[in-house]
């Protein structure tokens, strides 16, 4: 039989699968993948209610309803001063993942170079190869996850077409400083590029940092795409409502992909997103505040079990170092350690790496309710230290 396409079958299954189908063979509580217990606001869902029983569910433009487009155009407005033509700059996906992929293949030619920094989303590499663009990778350093003017030299090129940013990041719960983004700013510039932005945790940044979006700098509104997600600002994540913000001239050839992937995405969220985006700022203010607190009661219980804590400035996530715990395997071999042995996944940080990982440290999330993360900071307790 002939082989299926050798670049996506190489990758095997994502490993936020395999973690969490141990866990509920193992009735381990899931803390590797990122989806949170909430429900989500009470009064969003009742608008999507709404509008499933009364509104039309037939083929919503291709572009998105222009209620959400209305609504990411004034999110860009209210939140970081940026003027947004909803008609021509405002693309509706389904989810941040497709968001991705239409930027991506909508813009990378063959042989083009894409810079990334590491660790990274585990879906950025594979979708860069579907394109037909070739990585170019840099190293963050543990355990602020920094990077320098030199590691940019070294990842940029005359071939480098586009740089791809999450921030917050994914995996390390990293967020850029001004500094570092002035830094790829001023590299994205020289070697005339652009950038997609995943920014899905826009409004989960913690300890009184502000959130910077790139396409807000000098020099980069028309060169940047923001990718934002409902899933991340409603704590939804099955919904998979995502949306672009970038100048016609990027999101034209963006929505060409769009059209082919999945064209279109459920009308009656997308009415229910354009409600939400208008909440008042004391949701996006309480949000953060209680993801924040999760992530104090967690890091917490991890130092308790004796694993390093390292900082988490935002997202989902919190990374922690087992080796003070005497474990002698590598992190893979941890986490099913973990999950088998102390009822509890969390996902290796090496799944992140396309070059040689930092060994050692593992994913844990933390966008769960108190008590799964006082159960699962127990089981970890008793297991390390007998407590």
């Amino acid at each position: 039989m002939k082989p299926g396409n050798e670049i996506l079958s190489g990758y095997g299954t994502t490993v936020f699968e395999v973690f969490s189908r141990l866990a509920a063979e193992a009735g381990a509580i899931n803390l590797g993948q990122g989806f949170p217990d909430d429900r989500g606001p009470p009064d969003v869902l009742a608008e999507a209610v709404r509008a499933l029983e009364q509104d039309s569910n037939q083929y919503p433009s291709m572009m998105g309803l222009p209620a959400l487009r209305q609504a990411v155009a004034g999110h860009g407005r209210r939140f970081y001063g940026l003027e947004v033509d909803w008609q021509r700059e405002v693309l509706v996906t389904s989810g941040a993942t497709e968001a991705l992929a239409a930027c991506l293949l909508g813009l990378i030619r063959p042989g083009d170079e894409v810079v990334l920094f590491e660790p990274l989303y585990d879906s950025y590499l594979p979708i860069v190869r579907l394109a037909g663009g070739i990585p170019r990778l840099v190293s963050l350093r543990p355990p602020d996850w920094s990077f320098g003017r030199a590691e940019l030299a070294a990842a940029f090129s005359p071939r480098t077409r586009l740089v791809l940013v999450n921030d917050p990041l994914n995996p390390v719960a990293k967020v850029f400083t001004a500094r570092e983004l002035a830094l790829i700013a001023e590299f994205v510039l020289a070697h005339d590029a652009f950038i997609v932005c995943d920014e899905v945790y826009e409004h989960l940044v913690f300890d009184g940092r502000r959130h910077i979006p790139l396409i807000t700098l000098p020099g980069l509104r028309d060169r940047c795409l923001k990718i934002g997600s409902a899933g991340k600002t409603f704590s939804l994540t099955g919904w998979k409502v995502g949306y672009i913000t970038a100048a016609p001239a990027l999101l034209q050839p963006v929505a060409r992909a769009h059209q082919f992937l999945t064209f279109t995405t459920p009308p009656n969220l997308q009415t229910a997103v354009a409600f939400g985006l208008a909440k008042d700022d004391a949701y996006y203010l309480g949000l953060a505040a209680g993801m924040q607190a999760r992530r104090d009661r967690l890091a917490a219980g991890l130092a308790a079990a004796g694993l390093t804590v390292l900082p988490s400035a935002g997202s989902y996530f919190i990374i922690a170092d087992y080796r003070a715990t005497g474990f002698a395997g590598d992190d893979v071999a941890f986490c099913r350690h973990l999950t088998l042995e102390a009822g509890v996944a969390a996902i290796p940080v090496s799944a992140f790496y396309a070059g040689t990982p930092r060994s050692g440290c593992v994913r844990f999330c933390f966008c769960k309710t108190g008590a799964v993360l006082d159960e699962a900071s127990a089981r970890l307790t008793r297991h390390f230290t007998g407590r």
